[in-house]
């Protein structure tokens, strides 16, 4: 049936990893007749965390959809990802939505991730309500959990409810709107109202006269009645509420336990009461405006049936066998199957052929998708994650998805022969499906390097292409590109003389070698004058000279920053060739390396690192210990960003090691800088480690 668009919620679920998001999508779920039974992340029947890899490590690592209808209205729920490493996809995930109900631990309050992904529902204004849940765990304490939402993220929160009852002797809930008393009973889900427990009153009607102090301040006229000590309906309180939600002045927070299913049946009436519908967003700046992408200009749209079609490509799901689904948010207008859009981000025609609603891993076909429904099309052949869909004759381009720089690299090394045939097209797959990943091939090693978020993103990714695209991996600290250069001016003769019956080889040279500004590269100069080597052999002397500088003296990097200049030589007039004077180019080369005090370089990073403000001095002093040099560091809101210049050996893991010491708040970037000379006490190391390497290798 049609939904009335006023009715539709899309409502992410947000919190930090083992708050218990996945369980209460489950228990909302199971409340509304979606599913026959709330699955449970423990024992792996989850209905949402259905992938292998998450079932493994009992957490979430991608966004996952599903639907249900409860009192008329239609709720999109997205499930989303709480564990650092995977909060692209709950980024992702919040762009598409219009509210979210974000968990607080009765135990342990906000935690880190939690505050991250706040910072996200903040940059696309998404309307928040809270639940504190574990309600029935030991040291569970409601009042606790919300004041610590208040200091950590700096929000205003209203009680909505108090509990009869915290820990074991949690058994109800206090509605403080309607004053009546919601108690469960053993196994229960559903509750029954009735009067307040006694001894509880008076907290109860202390606690409801603060609630109404603060929602009266969304609405001047009940601010006004409030002041002058005049009865407040129900209806004006709710009204009230609902217009505090959507303009964001404050957080209601609900209470319960979602895995024993207590609370959630009243948060569900919260999310159709309080949270915004798709027309209530659609005043919202960035929701639904866009380009032309025919003319460059500002383009909008209205959240309405009969607008233009409209779609955003937030989520892709790679399947080796059906292929690739295309996850999107319906904006304005309504799809059809058997239909053609319009992708504007690629400029190409896309034909739908199935339209489908998700259901955690299963799919529902449907004829039509209209404003505020999330949808799934298969096997579009140009779209990504972050395209936009539209109308054929009204084509828009709404803004796209940013995807967090990928901070952790590794080398992978395929198994088998076959493996390594595979990896290219395998890795681009998954790439498709996980855009946080980045993939290439290094020229200066030949290894194959994959970047991403974290360590447990890289391991995660690694298992998919094994079980997705029957492709075996390992991972490996990926070589450092170093190289070797001179710093000394040296002339050196090659000469290569062969003589074993009938014709023989013979070329002889002599080479000049002077060391060129760090990124200068590689210089040839023809020296040669009076005819002393023939003009024919002279591009096999620069072959000769460049083939070597393959292979430096000190650990067989390459040569850089030098420049050659053939000063002088000799030939035979039968002997001589250009293999000859090639190999004797080489000899010279060599010869002259040896004697020009050879350096090995690193290559140096410039990184940007954002830490909170009281870790600045400890992230500091790690970035001296790793040979780095600070460059400055400018203070953000609440964090410090420092700018520094680290040795990539030093930086390889440092992703790792900066989760640790902020305790998973800071970020970072790093790019490419420059080449810099090895302190002479790691050369030694270096080289050692270089010759070590060529002996394992020869020992295959």
């Amino acid at each position: 049936m049609d939904i009335p668009v006023v009715k539709k919620r899309n409502v992410a679920v947000i919190a930090h990893a083992g708050a218990g998001k996945t369980t209460l999508c489950e228990a909302m779920l199971f409340n509304a007749g979606a599913t026959d039974k709330p699955g449970s992340v423990d024992e792996g029947t989850s209905t949402l965390d259905y992938e292998p890899e998450e079932q493994k490590r009992t957490i979430s690592m991608k966004a996952a959809v599903h639907h249900y209808d409860r009192g008329g209205f239609r709720v999109n729920l997205i499930d989303t990802p709480g564990y650092s490493d995977f909060l692209n996809e709950t980024r992702n995930s919040l762009r598409v939505a219009g509210g979210a109900v974000v968990i607080l631990s009765a135990i342990s309050g906000v935690k880190v991730q939690t505050e991250k992904i706040w910072g996200f529902a903040d940059s696309f204004e998404v309307s928040r309500i809270a639940f504190v849940n574990k309600m029935d765990r030991d040291r569970a304490s409601f009042l606790r959990a919300v004041d610590d939402m208040e200091k950590v993220l700096k929000v205003k929160g209203v009680p909505m409810q108090t509990p009869v009852g915290e820990g074991a002797a949690f058994k109800g809930i206090i509605d403080l709107i309607s004053m009546k008393a919601h108690m469960y009973g053993q196994g229960s889900s559903g509750s029954e109202a009735g009067a307040i427990p006694e001894g509880l009153a008076a907290e109860a009607e202390r606690m409801r006269d603060a609630m109404i102090a603060t929602i009266a301040e969304a609405d001047d006229a009940l601010t006004e009645k409030y002041l002058s000590g005049a009865e407040i309906t129900e209806a004006e309180i709710k009204g009230a509420l609902r217009e505090g939600v959507l303009t964001r002045r404050f957080v209601p927070v609900f209470l319960g336990s979602a895995l024993n299913n207590r609370g959630v049946d009243l948060l569900m009436d919260a999310v159709n009461e309080n949270l915004p519908s798709p027309l209530d967003k659609g005043a919202i700046k960035g929701v639904i405006k866009g380009k032309d992408p025919r003319t460059g200009a500002e383009a909008s749209r209205a959240p309405d049936i009969h607008a233009p079609f409209s779609a955003l490509v937030f989520k892709t799901i790679i399947d080796p066998y059906t292929g690739k689904l295309s996850i999107f948010r319906v904006y304005s207008g309504s799809i059809h199957a058997d239909s053609t859009v319009y992708n504007g981000t690629r400029d190409v025609k896309e034909r739908v052929s199935h339209l489908y609603f998700l259901e955690g891993k299963k799919l529902k076909e449907v004829e039509r998708a209209t404003v505020g429904d999330i949808a799934a099309v298969a096997k579009l052949k140009e779209t990504e994650t972050g395209d936009t869909l539209s109308d054929l004759a009204d084509p828009l381009v709404l803004e796209g998805l940013v995807h967090p720089p990928a901070a952790l690299s590794y080398a992978i090394h395929p198994r088998t022969k076959a493996d390594e045939d595979k990896v290219p097209v395998a890795m681009a797959r998954l790439i498709e499906e996980d855009p946080a990943i980045e993939f290439r091939r290094d020229d200066e090693t030949n290894e194959f390097l994959l970047a991403g978020v974290g360590q447990v993103h890289l391991e995660a990714s690694v298992e998919r292409l094994k079980r997705k695209f029957g492709c075996e991996v390992e991972l490996k600290t990926p070589r450092i590109p170093y190289k070797e250069t001179v710093r000394s001016h040296v002339k050196a003769q090659g000469k290569y003389k062969k003589q074993s019956g009938g014709r023989g080889q013979y070329g002889d040279v002599w080479l000049d070698m002077t060391p060129l500004p760090r990124g200068g590269g590689f210089e040839f100069v023809d020296g040669v004058t009076g005819g002393a080597i023939p003009r024919q052999f002279i591009p096999a002397v620069e072959k000769g000279v460049r083939e070597a500088m393959h292979s430096g003296t000190l650990a067989g990097f390459q040569v850089v920053d030098v420049r050659v200049t053939l000063m002088d030589g000799s030939f035979h007039s039968v002997d001589s060739s250009e293999m000859a004077f090639k190999i004797a180019a080489s000899m010279g080369f060599k010869k002259g390396m040896e004697q020009a005090h050879p350096v090995i370089l690193e290559p140096v990073m410039r990184m940007e690192i954002n830490v909170p403000e009281e870790c600045l001095g400890d992230v500091i002093g790690d970035i001296n210990s790793r040979r780095g040099k600070i460059l400055g560091a400018e203070p953000q809101a609440g964090s410090q960003t420092i700018r520094a210049l680290v040795p990539m050996a030093e930086a390889v893991t440092y992703a790792i090691d900066l989760k640790g010491r902020t305790s998973d708040r800071g970020m970072f970037t790093m790019e490419f800088s420059h080449y810099e000379e090895v302190p002479t006490y790691l050369s030694q190391k270096i080289i050692s480690g270089a010759g070590a390497g060529k002996e394992e290798k020869a020992g295959h």
